[in-house]
């Protein structure tokens, strides 16, 4: 886990680091259950009052690795596995908004894209540097969101913005993106690390159990039975990624060509 996760305590902030940067930070089994198991353990020391993610290199996260996510690398028992139906995936907005009663502050410090997104949007504030893009990344592999995207979306941004986003595919530079409330803020590339510790650091200053109750409270007032939503985002995606049209998506998506879809 070490080679693709960097884990790092400084005072009360517990700051998670992606790094694959040789694959964008693309999510292996490994590295996205690494996120997972870090943040559950950040929730569990008292110690820790603040939780930060960002990448390593020039990306946040550029989704599934579609290269191949390697072996199943879940923490959970032989039999856990075996009724586990949300995986990771399924755990990022679960874990990071409900079990985590802790601000999570993303960094986006570059490209974010697909479940890379979705683990941003996840967190309760988002920083990006200017370099940062933003991208569903869904229709050109011929699938739906997943990763609770469909929930944290329209609730930053609005329907019928999150509604564009997600079926245009168009790419978001960092001054749009504060725009229309991807993020709340946006600082100059070589400003961005310290700026990210530094506003950690400030909140790390709040009372941490009023911090906690803070959180709880914007959480419930904002919630829906998530668990059941990130089930029928993974039912909907099974079902996109069965059809013929996701197979030549992602098809076209390697030789870099144009898909052609004929609704089967």
């Amino acid at each position: 886990m070490a080679d693709v996760l960097r884990v790092e305590t400084k005072g009360h902030v517990r700051t998670i680091v992606l790094q694959r940067p040789e694959k964008m930070n693309a999510l292996s089994h490994e590295l996205a259950w690494g996120v997972v198991t870090a943040v559950e353990a950040a929730a569990r020391d008292d110690a820790v009052r603040v939780v930060a993610l960002t990448g390593s290199g020039d990306a946040f996260c550029s989704g599934l690795d579609l290269g191949g996510p390697g072996e199943d690398a879940s923490p959970l028992s032989p039999q856990g596995r075996l009724v586990d139906d949300i995986s990771w995936v399924g755990r990022f907005p679960l874990v990071l908004r409900e079990m985590c009663d802790k601000p999570v502050v993303a960094g986006i410090n570059g490209v974010a894209a697909g479940a890379g997104l979705a683990l941003a949007m996840a967190a309760d504030i988002r920083i990006g540097a200017r370099r940062m893009r933003l991208v569903a990344g869904y229709p050109r592999i011929g699938a739906s969101p997943d990763g609770g995207l469909t929930w944290t979306l329209p609730q930053a941004i609005g329907y019928e913005q999150a509604m564009r986003f997600l079926l245009e595919n168009r790419t978001v530079d960092a001054e749009e993106a504060l725009r229309r409330g991807f993020v709340g803020e946006v600082v100059d590339d070589d400003r961005f690390e310290a700026r990210l510790a530094e506003y950690c650091a400030f909140l790390a200053d709040r009372a941490p159990i009023a911090s906690r109750l803070t959180k709880r409270g914007v959480t419930r007032a904002t919630g829906i039975d998530l668990e059941t939503q990130v089930r029928y985002e993974l039912a909907n995606i099974r079902r996109a990624f069965a059809t013929e049209d996701a197979t030549e998506a992602r098809r076209a998506f390697f030789e870099k060509r144009p898909a052609v879809f004929t609704g089967r």
